[in-house]
């Protein structure tokens, strides 16, 4: 699996680290870069994400999912629409800790995030092959993430049932989407917009807090 570690990406991923004031081993960086490995030669037949040049992927796949690290608080986090295992596969090796479920309704991105946990060792991943709506967890989730999912009318909707009462989603958006936003149903409403700065990548890159809106009792 070494083998498909680009050369730069090391360096690219300890610079990057840096900028985002991260502080991980080597060894924890060695199993991020074998994810990136695995993501890139599975990638060639699965079509799991669009970005295909070496020298984007440290960037926009694994900075640009760690930039969320500091917003993760719940001992057990759903991403939906998991698809190539950004940001779950990602946060998974860097909190060993916390529990990561997997979703996502494409059999053969679930069968790419079978062996990634697999390869990986990750005993913290749960992967599961479902439709949003369809998926019935024994209880809700604190926080769900959601990375290129869909938009924010559809999360709300698809995945409303998921959540905990007092949770929230983190969805990870590129510019800032206002219509998306406006056209959100009344009982949801964004908490908070947090700008994100990701080493290598020049685009807008957002994270956006939603959760239900509090109605007080009278």
């Amino acid at each position: 699996m070494s083998g498909a570690v680009d050369n730069a990406w090391p360096r690219q991923l300890r610079a990057g680290l840096d900028e985002l004031g991260l502080e991980l081993d080597e060894a924890v960086q060695q199993r991020l870069l074998d994810f990136l490995g695995l993501l890139q030669k599975w990638n060639r037949a699965y079509n799991l994400t669009a970005v295909r040049e070496p020298h984007e992927m440290v960037s926009r796949q694994l900075l640009d999912s760690l930039a969320i690290l500091p917003y993760i608080k719940s001992e057990h986090l759903l991403d939906v629409g998991a698809g190539g295992g950004l940001p779950g596969i990602p946060l998974a090796i860097v909190c060993p800790g916390r529990q990561f479920t997997l979703l996502d309704s494409n059999s053969k991105k679930t069968r790419f995030l079978t062996q990634c946990v697999l390869e990986l060792g990750l005993d913290n991943v749960t992967v599961i092959h479902a439709r949003a709506e369809d998926f019935q967890p024994g209880q809700g989730f604190e926080q769900i993430t959601s990375r290129a999912f869909t938009a924010l009318e559809n999360l709300v909707a698809w995945c409303g049932h998921l959540l905990a009462p007092d949770g929230h989603f983190l969805a990870m958006k590129g510019q800032y989407p206002t219509e998306e936003l406006e056209a959100m149903p009344a009982d949801w409403r964004l908490d908070r917009n947090v700008e994100l700065a990701i080493p290598g990548c020049e685009g807008a890159r957002h994270l956006l807090i939603i959760d239900r809106v509090r109605t007080t009792g009278g």
